[in-house]
């Protein structure tokens, strides 16, 4: 208890008994004024924190709707895009309308039960693994209610948040089909992608990003999901979207099989333009991924874009070389896989590297990267179709990793703030004890999404089905499980 709190207790105290004992009228009225005067301070020192309109920002708004519409835009067109032209033409329909459907599936899912899932801790019996439902369907959520950012009295209309992080989960179900592209039926799919959302995204953004704020913090200190306890780093997702996905396809690729002639015959991309056109909005939407994850518009959000940048030109840059060194031709499809790989890398790191880090980082994930792609994935003969494990997987561990080291002040880099302070401040960094704290949230999203995305493709599997017959997947998803086909010449 403060020594104020201790004083007004006393002066309450005092004052009663000098009523209990007043003789006359107007020492009773005086020991009254001494308990009133007494006991406001202590009833204001007790009233709750509120936010208030006048602590939104204008400027803050307008840029978390644009970058929520740029992360929208990474899905549809920029990843729909991308993975439909690294397929075979007769399932580049099939890759677009899972996309698509996902994307409205999830929106609808974020709606009904997972923001309350991923963003509250109240009305459920683990509040550090997942939250309740008190907010399912947005109960109480109002154009006059808000949401916390990261700096003490400045909070978004809570409408923007909920908004910026729906358009996460709507991209992060989208990235796992392209593990198992060109044979899975749609409707399982769909359901997986409802059963993964519930059980596997929203329960991890609520361990990883789920906290009271800072200025609820030091009052309830507790109050946060399991690996923001911890002291985990992940500015904008290394672990909530791209280990949480990579694994999910990997468990997926396995558990359905290989593409019907895998090896055996020759499937290369159909349109490496359309491959072009999809990374490179990508690349732009991802500047809404990360420097949006700030919250603010402020120097954090100019740190986390210029980072994005850094890391992944110089990523793309390496997986060129190295196929000019390896096969002497470097190509489109190795550049723009460089490019995703920076971007993955970059994504738990972007609002706490150096610029000069950041370059290093993207580097060396994308090296990381090309060799299970290339290597790895042969050796281990599992047939991810799109290298949603090989980049994103991959990548993000090697970013999430990575984060505890150029996170390091001694580094340029940012360090990590102390919330539970009344004011917010720089905590003291340990290099190596962060860097175990970002293997121990790795370890944690690995095993938890394995899990879940195990039970839910073998009870689908031996239920309704996952995958199509050979004479729909030989003659393309396209015409037989939707009635269309991307080209007709």
């Amino acid at each position: 208890m403060k020594l104020s709190n201790i004083a007004g207790a006393a002066r309450i105290a005092a004052g009663t008994g000098a009523a209990l004992f007043a003789a006359l009228p107007a020492w009773a009225q005086d020991a009254a004024g001494n308990v009133a005067d007494a006991a406001a301070p202590a009833a204001a020192a007790a009233a709750p924190f509120v936010p208030t309109a006048e602590m939104v920002n204008k400027g803050d708004v307008a840029w978390m709707l644009v970058a929520s519409a740029f992360v929208l835009m990474m899905s549809v067109p920029a990843l729909a895009l991308f993975y439909g032209g690294l397929v075979r033409t007769k399932n580049m329909l099939s890759v677009l309308m899972q996309v698509l459907t996902i994307v409205c599936v999830a929106a609808l899912v974020w709606f009904g039960w997972g923001y309350s899932m991923a963003f509250t801790s109240t009305g459920t019996p683990f509040p550090k693994l997942f939250g309740g439902l008190d907010k399912a369907f947005l109960a109480g959520v109002s154009p006059s209610t808000y949401a916390a950012t990261f700096s003490n009295g400045v909070y978004l209309p809570e409408y923007v948040f909920v908004i910026f992080q729906m358009t996460f989960a709507c991209i992060t179900p989208a990235l796992i089909v392209g593990a198992f592209a060109e044979r899975v039926k749609f409707t399982p799919l769909i359901l997986f992608v409802v059963g993964w959302l519930t059980l596997a995204y929203f329960p991890l953004a609520h361990m990883v990003w789920y906290w009271a704020g800072p200025d609820f913090l030091p009052a309830a200190p507790d109050d946060s999901g399991l690996l923001w306890g911890w002291g985990a780093l992940d500015f904008a997702g290394g672990t909530v979207v791209h280990i949480n996905a990579g694994i999910a396809g990997l468990v997926g690729c396995i558990i359905i099989g290989p593409r019907r002639g895998y090896k055996a015959e020759p499937m290369p991309p159909h349109s490496l333009t359309m491959t072009m056109i999809g990374a490179s909005l990508l690349w732009i939407g991802w500047f809404g991924f990360n420097a949006g994850s700030g919250l603010e518009a402020n120097a954090f959000g100019a740190l986390a874009f210029i980072n994005t940048f850094t890391a992944t030109a110089a990523a793309g840059v390496t997986w060129a070389v190295i196929e000019q060194v390896v096969h002497k031709k470097p190509s489109l499809l190795g550049a723009a896989s460089g490019v995703v790989a920076g971007l993955v890398a970059i994504t738990p790191a972007a609002g706490f590297a150096h610029p000069g880090t950041a370059i290093i980082l993207g580097a060396v994930a994308s090296g990381v990267c090309f060799v299970f792609v290339t290597t790895v994935k042969n050796a281990l003969k599992y047939d991810d179709t799109l290298d949603v494990f090989g980049i994103h997987c991959v990548g993000g561990i090697v970013g999430a990793i990575g984060t505890g080291i150029v996170a390091d002040p001694a580094l340029g880099g940012q360090g990590w703030i102390d919330y539970t302070a009344p004011v917010a401040k720089a905590g003291v960094y340990d290099l190596g004890g962060q860097v175990m704290t970002q293997i121990w949230a790795v370890g944690t999203t690995v095993l938890w999404t394995g899990v879940v995305s195990a039970v839910l493709f073998l009870a689908l599997k031996a239920t309704i089905g996952l995958r199509p017959s050979a004479e729909v997947e030989a003659e393309g998803l396209d015409i037989n499980e939707h009635g269309e086909r991307a080209y007709n010449y």
